[in-house]
């Protein structure tokens, strides 16, 4: 079969599967870049595309936050586009170029940016009062379970969105038990000695941390009302909070020819295995070469700029830019502000500024003789500083002394 990829100028009907900020990010770019051909927006949620973040920050709080809609449904007409919402994608036709959502989406380009699904405990389908968070309507759920005032909330993954949530159900004044499989909070991502200062973080703020042990089952009659315990242990609990990482959403992708491993595996430009194809945000497994190596990132920063260049390449591939980022995440913890640029260099970590006792400290990821991470506590000045320096490859050595004439320290 001849090579179907459109030429430069040849694109006809664009289709972006996925109405999130990376799906919306495409569609605004491609008008920007004067695209006057269809564009079709497919969701699988009824909503708009909306912002995420706030939804396990201010709005679980109980407090009144901003329309989290990026454009209304008037806003988003000026970019005549045809929005298919509720619809989720069952399957891709990459001979005919088409999506199947209710009815097939004939394509010239595709972008495909369906994100991520939050993963589940075996067996919590058939009680209430388990929850995830994920999507609006999940936050919405998960605020009135908390309004509610539950006794025992019980959160089950020490991560980014379960210590979220617990930080904001302890603000409520509810009394809350994160259970974590590792011995500390996010060691896999920090380091063991960094998940001791997520671990205080919790227990300063009367959050019960039960760590090393995982969830063996779930009791309850219709609703959940306790929590097994690998160790034997069991704890009451009427409000369960799941939180231990999701999946990219690519099982509609099932023989497509689509390649995908961890997401949909792309190259440097986020084009897919398939011509004509491409893929952005939580959903793209692509090449970051500023580290020269696959990664799939959940952040927002990244969603927003693979969408963009995610649409542009795709409708002119001969002029297909690569992509390459330092990544970038932030969270809430009991008003706390957690950073983290880069990624965790696996050879070393060494704290440069204030420590986990502190609950303020600035920490450095070595790999190789060059700086490719840092982790900020509640010192926001230095976060966009070292991403900065991540960015121009900068060593080891001139990390240090950078981190010297920052915060002080002779013995650094």
């Amino acid at each position: 079969m001849p090579d179907r990829s459109p030429a430069a100028g040849a694109v006809t009907g664009l289709v972006v599967v996925g109405a999130s900020l990376a799906g919306l990010r495409a569609v605004e770019r491609a008008r920007k870049a004067g695209y006057d051909g269809s564009i079709t927006l497919i969701g699988a949620e009824e909503h708009l595309p909306y912002d995420r973040p706030p939804l396990s920050k201010a709005y679980l709080l109980g407090e009144s936050v901003p329309d989290p809609r990026f454009r209304t449904e008037d806003q988003l007409s000026e970019l005549d586009v045809e929005l298919v919402l509720g619809t989720p994608a069952t399957g891709l036709d990459t001979d005919s170029r088409e999506v199947i959502a209710g009815r097939r989406v004939a394509y010239d380009a595709l972008v495909i940016a369906t994100g991520a699904r939050a993963r589940t405990l075996p067996g919590s389908e058939q009680l209430s009062g388990l929850h995830v968070l994920r999507t609006l309507d999940d936050a919405k759920e998960l605020r009135a379970a908390l309004d509610s005032a539950p006794q025992h909330v019980v959160v089950v993954g020490a991560g980014f969105i379960g210590s979220e949530v617990a930080s904001a159900a302890r603000a409520r004044g509810l009394a809350v038990t994160v259970v974590e499989a590792a011995q500390y909070p996010l060691t896999r991502s920090l380091g063991s000695e960094l998940g001791v200062a997520c671990s205080l973080l919790h227990e300063r703020h009367g959050t019960r941390l039960r760590t090393g042990v995982g969830v063996a089952g779930l009791e309850g009659n219709g609703s959940v009302e306790k929590v097994q315990l690998t160790d034997g242990t069991v704890l009451e609990a009427d409000l369960v909070v799941v939180g231990i990482g999701a999946s990219p959403v690519v099982d509609w992708l099932e023989g497509s020819g689509v390649a995908v491993h961890d997401g949909v595996v792309c190259d440097e430009t986020l084009a897919s295995s398939v011509a004509g194809v491409y893929a952005a945000g939580d959903v793209a497994c692509w090449r970051n070469p500023l580290f020269g190596r696959a990664m799939r990132l959940e952040h927002w920063t990244s969603a927003a700029e693979q969408g963009a260049i995610a649409a542009s390449n795709a409708l002119d591939p001969g002029q297909a830019r690569s992509y390459s980022t330092v990544p970038y995440f932030w969270s809430d913890w009991y008003g706390t502000r957690i950073q983290f640029v880069g990624v965790p260099g696996s050879d070393e970590h060494r704290v440069v500024a204030g420590s986990a006792e502190d609950g303020e400290l600035v920490a450095l990821y070595r790999e190789g003789d060059r700086l490719v991470g840092a982790l900020v506590l509640d010192q926001p000045s230095s976060t966009m500083k070292y991403r900065g320096l991540i960015n121009r490859r900068t060593s080891w050595a001139e990390a240090l002394e950078f981190a010297r004439a920052r915060h002080g320290g002779a013995s650094l």
